[in-house]
């Protein structure tokens, strides 16, 4: 599997503390009309700064949000996969609002989203994640710049050693929560 999932850092740390389950997109500018489309269940979660703002993010994210901004000369580092569980195109507010305090986003940036575009709604993914035992630090490469949110990755990923961030019984709770609020 090389395929990864682009998103900010400050989410994916969300993401790899268990904090959240949940992945909220629209799509990038560059996925033109059709907007976002999952590709993939199963993706490599891909960090980066890109159009990332702190005033977006809960005060507690926030507070975070300069620790993420580590970098290891132009290399990213990936550090977790995800497993979609759940994908559902929700297309009413009210759906997204009940979805409050299961990400670390504020309501005036996924209401932007929400709006953005000719058709409004947004994507949410309920996500597994997994950590790698040990970091890749992947180098640059003119594919991974952009507003999209797939891309290929170049070195060769691990594919064993990954462990769950959350357990079995954890999981499940969030995912019952996120299912309970989207109806």
């Amino acid at each position: 599997m090389q395929t990864a999932f682009k998103e900010w850092a400050v989410v994916i740390d969300a993401l790899n503390r268990g904090e959240q389950t949940l992945i909220l997109r629209k799509g990038g500018i560059r996925e033109k009309r059709n907007g976002f489309r999952l590709l993939t269940d199963r993706f490599w979660l891909f960090p980066t700064q890109f159009h990332q703002q702190a005033e977006a993010v809960t005060e507690s994210a926030r507070r975070r949000f300069e620790s993420r901004q580590e970098e290891l000369g132009d290399s990213v580092v990936v550090e977790s996969m995800a497993e979609v569980t759940d994908a559902l195109e929700l297309d009413e507010w009210d759906r997204i609002a009940r979805l409050k305090g299961q990400h670390i986003l504020r309501e005036r940036v996924l209401r932007e989203r929400f709006e953005w575009g000719q058709k409004k709604g947004l994507f949410a993914l309920q996500v597994r994640v997994f950590c790698l035992a040990q970091p890749v630090a992947v180098p640059p490469d003119p594919s991974y710049q952009g507003c999209l949110s797939w891309i290929e990755l170049l070195p060769s990923m691990p594919q064993t050693g990954l462990t769950p961030v959350l357990s079995d019984q954890e999981y499940a709770r969030h995912s019952a929560r996120f299912l309970q609020a989207t109806g």
